[in-house]
Parts: structure tokens; sequence; C-alpha cells
């Protein structure tokens, strides 16, 4: 079992249905140290963005403390384009609980996210809007993805979809395969690498229904696991990182990540999540 938390909320039993819980903060937060290597990967940046920053819905806000995550990559759609992350990330607010509202489409994503401006919007700058809403609640009848998109703001990202310290994609996309080496470029832990340690797995997620909100699960089948020693590939604030081939020229796109506990990091399937957007990466 992996779980995922968006904030400092309730706590998890140490067993469900007899199997030991272990419990990561990888989406999410209210406050978490950022950047990784010597490029600050929540600093608010001169438009065009590059993405593998920090980001987050304006008004993602509530019980006292403010999320965000990571605006992961870059795809395309009907002709436009799109910031890839998690629902979780773009569309995690999925009750009128304790701000009176849910994630809504059109809401404004700004860059950095709230929990590294100090939960003011006005620190931050809109880069997107919220286009598509939860694919996680409820758990029972919604996709086996953790995705979402939000149409970039004319001038605000660039073009080509460059991430920080990866640099511009292949349009391709490749499979994953076990010992595949990987990287990938986060909020929180910068640049990291790793490698495929099994697929097709099945896994149950803790998710809150809002930041600081209530616990809630969702099993997913058929995912991608990434080894992550302590935390060191996926940490707290990275949901919604692209996870892509460890080459130095235009990578192939391989998972979405976001989930993870301290020896496992988890990511959808690349082509299950651009299938079921009808998107496609934007790259060389």
């Amino acid at each position: 079992m992996v779980l995922t938390e968006r904030s400092l909320g309730a706590r998890l039993p140490a067993q469900i249905e007899g199997v030991g819980v272990f419990e990561n903060v990888t989406g999410k937060i209210h406050a978490l140290k950022g950047g990784g290597g010597g490029v600050s990967h929540t600093a608010k940046q001169t438009p065009p963005i590059q993405l593998g920053c920090s980001g987050s819905p304006t008004l993602d806000i509530a019980n006292g403390y403010c999320c965000g995550g990571t605006l992961g990559s870059l795809v395309s759609k009907g002709g436009s384009q799109y910031i890839l992350s998690n629902s979780h990330v773009f569309a995690g607010d999925v009750v009128s609980g304790g701000n009176g509202r849910v994630a809504t489409v059109g809401d404004d994503v700004t860059q950095p996210g709230l929990i590294d401006i100090g939960c003011v919007a006005s620190g931050g700058q809109v880069v997107a809007d919220v286009s598509t809403l939860s694919t996680l609640y409820p758990p029972n009848s919604t996709p086996n993805v953790d995705c979402s998109i939000a149409q970039v703001r004319s001038g605000m990202v660039r073009t080509d979809g460059a991430i920080l310290e990866v640099g511009t994609l292949s349009a391709s996309t490749v499979a994953a395969f076990v010992g595949q080496s990987v990287k990938k470029s986060g909020r929180t832990t910068g640049l990291t690498r790793s490698s495929v340690s099994g697929l097709n797995a099945t896994i149950t997620v803790g998710y809150e229904d809002e930041c600081a909100g209530t616990a809630f699960n969702k099993t997913f089948t058929g995912q991608i696991l990434i080894s992550n020693n302590g935390s060191r590939f996926l940490n707290s604030g990275d949901s919604g990182s692209l996870m892509v081939e460890d080459v130095a020229t235009n990578p192939r796109a391989v998972g979405l990540l976001f989930a993870g506990g301290g020896s496992i990091a988890v990511a959808n399937p690349i082509g299950a999540v651009l299938s079921h957007l009808g998107a496609t990466m934007v790259g060389q």
C-alpha cells in the first residue's frame, strides 16, 4: 500500500485490512524546503517559464493550510498547449468544506505555488487555467490515472515545453521496463535519477478531499514502481513531475509521478495519461 497526503492533516492507521501502512507526503503540502542542485525549482521565474517547478491553483487553501505541487510538463490538445500535472495538484479540492468551494474549470494556476509564496497568491504569477477536474473522486468510479491539465496563458510558458535541468523533450514516449534508468525534475528535490523496479503494480493511495482535509483511498492498477530510497527520488511537493528516460538530449516521457513512500515511488504510465486526456507530448 502506498499513500500520499496533500497536507499535514489526519494521520493514517498503522495497518489497513492487515496490510502495513507506510506514509509519505508526496503531493500537496503546506510548507517544505524546495529545490535541488544549483537551480531553484521554487523561485518565481521570468516568463515564459520552464516547467518542473512549483505551482498550484491560486485558491488551493483550506483549514488553515495552503497547498501545491509540481507543474510537470507541456502537452498539446486540439491545437492548444496545456501544463500537465496531477489531479490532486490541480483539482484536489473535491468537497465544499474548509473553504466553501470546490475546484472549478477556469481556476487560476500560479507559479510558484502557494506553499512557496506564503499562501498569498499575489506573490506569484498566473500561468495557466485549470481545464480538467478530478480523476480521483469518488474513488470507486474514476479513471485509473491521477492527472489534470491547465491551459497555458499566452506568453507565460515556454512553447517548446522545456523542463528545468532536463531541457526539451522528445514528442515520442516510451514504455517502462524493469531496470530502466529514469530521471525527473520536481518542485522539492529538483533533478533526481533512479531506475524502474516494477511494472503492472496494484496500489492503494491515500488522498485528502481538500487541502488539510479528510482522508480517502483510491486503488490503481497497472502502475510503474521506481526505487525511492530515503525519498531521494520523489518527496513532498514533487507530485506532478514527469518521469523521463535518463538520456542527455530530448528524453522520451515514461510516466507521470504521483505517489510514493520511503522506498518506492509510483507513476502512471504516460500512455494511459495521454490517452485519458486526448493529448500528446510537446517535444522535438
